[in-house]
């Protein structure tokens, strides 16, 4: 019996030191990298607006089709629950209106919020933390400068134990680092800005880096590519064959400007998010940091390589209006279904009619052979704004069985990728509860 009261004893002590080092402030002011779009002499609120986009904040923060920036209420759907974002505007009762500077800077860098609670790391403190305070607070600023909005927070929805917010504790001290950015001297400007833009405002990491059993980035596998919220964030670093090597600065830029780069593809889903709330709006000179950066990390293949045939012989075996003899003709469900509803935008040969944006040649999806995004996109369609292009493909999910969502991914990836892939029913019933 004593030993085990001395157990418990040291159990609790060691707990409570674990808590208590996870909870611990670190108020080092960091300094950032000047950014063109954000230089120290823009007016306060203009730099703020500029901070706020880059960190894509809207995304998360504001629920489409509300019309009520910053409010919250967007469902975050993990395997262990769904979580939802709080309201950031300035609202003294359900906002942030009452926060302090410390307190909102501790928030977004420390994932501690103003009660004390430690937030969930689906809130990217893990990349923010590298943040400078002045930048934190010229989001803080711009946010107040906006109209508050009275909307209480949603509670999560998350199974036991990981409804358990002080476990979050733990987790901090196995998997974060509470540190800011630290300019690199032996390299460019353009490069440190670069990986200010990457690793701490756009956070690039939280999609692009593998995570490990317990949710916690794999910084030795930088941007090697994950799969998350149902969509596979594809390999950035610059491996030739399975990551951006083989892609010109300039397509670069236009994927990153415009959601689109021709014979690359187009952005959707998450990236397509975070192109319309955020990318776009990024001065070319940092758009061109950030390139910089990507073109330096380490090149790796990553868990799922996937190359690309630039010429599938089924598709250019078609015509704009017809399809060609090709071997994907055995799957006469999935045919039909493309020429039912895809076609005449896709159209057969993959070059896309009217928009650039439906050019299926070259996309990483239609050769993925797990068909993770192809499915998606089948289910979900795509809506967003670039400039003054709306960009929208329709959703098919509630009009296809997973049958018909499975037949349409297989003919889709062998006619435009020249593979077989086997995706099933079983597999789209899967992706719809994503």
């Amino acid at each position: 019996m004593k030993r085990l009261l001395i157990a418990v004893v040291l159990v609790a002590v060691v707990g409570a030191a674990v808590y208590l080092m996870a909870s611990r402030a670190n108020p080092a002011a960091g300094a950032a990298p000047e950014l063109a779009g954000a230089p120290a002499a823009a007016a306060a609120l203009a730099r703020g607006e500029y901070l706020t986009k880059a960190a894509d904040c809207a995304a998360c923060h504001t629920v489409p089709g509300s019309h009520q920036p910053f409010a919250g209420g967007v469902g975050i759907r993990l395997t262990i629950g769904t979580l939802y974002s709080t309201n950031i505007t300035a609202d003294s009762e359900t906002g942030i209106g009452g926060w302090s500077d410390d307190e909102f800077v501790r928030a977004v860098r420390e994932g501690m919020g103003k009660d004390g609670r430690h937030l969930y790391p689906a809130f990217p403190y893990t990349s923010y933390t590298g943040l400078s305070r002045s930048d934190v607070l010229a989001i803080k600023a711009y946010l107040f400068s906006l109209p508050a909005v009275r909307q209480p927070n949603r509670a999560n929805e998350l199974r036991f134990p990981f409804n358990q917010r002080w476990a979050v504790a733990f987790w901090k001290t196995a998997f974060f680092k509470n540190q800011r950015f630290a300019a690199d001297a032996s390299r460019s400007s353009q490069w440190n800005s670069g990986a200010y833009l990457a690793t701490a405002l756009g956070h690039c990491g939280e999609c692009h880096t593998p995570r490990n059993f317990a949710f916690g980035l794999e910084r030795s596998r930088e941007f090697a590519g994950e799969e998350l919220l149902g969509w596979r964030a594809y390999n950035i670093t610059p491996d030739p064959a399975h990551g951006i090597g083989s892609w010109s600065d300039d397509d670069l830029a236009r994927y990153l400007t415009l959601g689109h780069a021709d014979g690359r593809g187009s952005a959707s889903g998450p990236m397509g998010e975070a192109v319309a709330h955020s990318l776009q709006y990024l001065d070319p000179a940092d758009t061109a940091a950030l390139v910089a950066y990507l073109r330096g990390v380490p090149a790796q293949k990553g868990d799922h390589p996937t190359e690309i045939d630039a010429r599938p012989a089924p598709a250019a075996a078609s015509s704009g209006i017809g399809p060609g003899p090709d071997a994907a003709a055995a799957n006469s469900q999935g045919r039909q279904l493309f020429e039912g509803a895809c076609a005449s935008c896709h159209l057969w040969n993959g070059t896309g009619l009217e928009s650039r944006y439906a050019a299926l040649l070259g996309v990483r999806a239609v050769n993925d052979l797990s068909g993770v995004n192809v499915t998606e996109a089948i289910l979900h369609g795509a809506d967003f704004k670039i400039g003054d292009r709306q960009v929208f493909m329709p959703a098919f999910g509630a009009g296809y069985s997973n049958t018909e969502v499975a037949a349409l991914t297989n003919y889709v990836i062998a006619h435009f990728g020249n593979k077989h892939s086997e995706v099933g029913p079983d597999d789209v019933a899967k992706r719809r509860q994503l």
